[in-house]
């Protein structure tokens, strides 16, 4: 049985940026991530004041732009156009990571394969036998943003939860996640658990249990 017909209908790629991007802070200094994160961009108010940062040289960054706007030299860490907003800047790859490696970054936005409930993160390979596969700089804003958000689908293509007791897959970051957000629900990460923040409408606590292997709370 589908989950519509369940009584709830997942949030898509769109819906779920959205989510994020609602409850980011006015003032907050931002890395988005490759995937799903860089469309967080497009759902930032214009009136709030979030400084996006891709780790490739911008401070500053703006949503995606418009048709046959586009910049061909202006782009994010993941080579799609993207737009700069008044006030933003441009620096070396050098300065970029040392605002990363300094704490510098309020939060970090990344996608993920695996989430453990402790925090652990695993986001660059499915198998210590994956060829070709670089941990990137995920490394670095996993442990060098002052908070990492999560946001991924809730299970796999085939069913399997994401959001586990203990990630099966090479982990990226130790315990470095602190709220994640996915296409049924958003959780936060806490001493005393997973704690359940919010759900797409119609979908029960026990049906999100479920979907995860972790011992969920309700907040």
């Amino acid at each position: 049985m589908s989950d519509t017909a369940q009584g709830f209908t997942p949030l898509g790629r769109t819906g779920m940026a959205a989510r994020v991007a609602r409850d980011i802070p006015e003032g907050w200094y931002v890395n988005l991530g490759i995937g799903i994160p860089t469309l967080v961009a497009d759902h930032v108010p214009p009136e709030r004041e979030v400084v996006l940062h891709s780790e490739n040289g911008i401070l500053g960054m703006g949503p995606a732009p418009a048709p046959h706007r586009e910049n061909p030299w202006l782009v994010n860490a993941s080579t799609q156009r993207v737009t700069i907003r008044p006030g933003g800047s441009y620096v070396d790859h050098a300065s970029s990571f040392a605002i990363v490696r300094g704490g510098h970054l309020d939060l970090c936005v990344l996608g993920g394969f695996q989430v453990a409930q402790n925090g652990d993160l695993a986001n660059w390979s499915q198998s210590a036998a994956d060829v070709g596969r670089q941990i990137g700089g995920a490394m670095d804003l996993a442990v060098g943003a002052q908070r990492v958000w999560v946001v991924m689908e809730h299970v796999t293509k085939d069913g399997r939860p994401r959001i586990l007791e203990r990630c099966t897959y090479p982990l990226t970051a130790a315990r470095c996640v602190s709220r994640i957000y996915t296409n049924l629900a958003v959780l936060d990460i806490t001493p005393d658990g997973l704690a359940v923040v919010d759900t797409v409408a119609g979908l029960s606590f026990d049906d999100l249990q479920a979907r995860t292997e972790a011992t969920l709370r309700k907040a």
